[in-house]
């Protein structure tokens, strides 16, 4: 299963990983530069949280092996492939409790922006095919994937 790993210590705000996922998961699928950021629609999966010593703090979803968020949905909109590793997310299953976003222990999953009906949460850039888009946008390398046993 992979996983992202992130060094905090190596991050430097620059929020290419954010912007890198906005992008990603956007409906029109552009260029990066025709990234509309005032568009609510286009909401990242990740943040980079300024610390008060000037540090920055990314929160990745962690696609637990023990997945709180997984546990606590009621309407089983949220389950973790077994093959994969990743907590995947149906929308169609989902009864809008947020049961997930109270109960997630990194504060990663939110309501979406715009209808409040739904959650926002990294799906690994399933339409991708190989890395996520935040990681291949990360100058630092201060994220990665990496295989992991479970």
């Amino acid at each position: 299963m992979k996983r992202i790993w992130i060094d905090a210590c190596k991050c430097d705000g620059c929020l290419n990983c954010t912007l890198a996922c906005m992008n990603a998961h956007r409906a029109d699928k552009g260029s990066i530069y025709d990234l509309n950021l005032a568009d609510p629609s286009n909401e990242s999966r990740n943040f980079i949280h300024r610390q008060p010593d000037g540090t920055y703090r990314p929160v990745f979803c962690r696609h637990c092996d023990e997945p709180e968020c997984v546990n606590s949905c009621m309407s089983g909109a949220l389950s973790k492939n077994p093959e994969t590793g990743i907590v995947e997310y149906d929308e169609k299953r989902c009864a809008g409790c947020f049961m997930c976003v109270m109960n997630c222990p990194f504060g990663v999953l939110k309501p979406d922006s715009t209808t409040k009906s739904r959650i926002i949460k990294c799906d690994f850039c399933k339409d991708s095919g190989s890395e996520p888009s935040c990681v291949k946008a990360c100058p630092k390398k201060a994220i990665w994937v990496e295989e992991v046993q479970s």
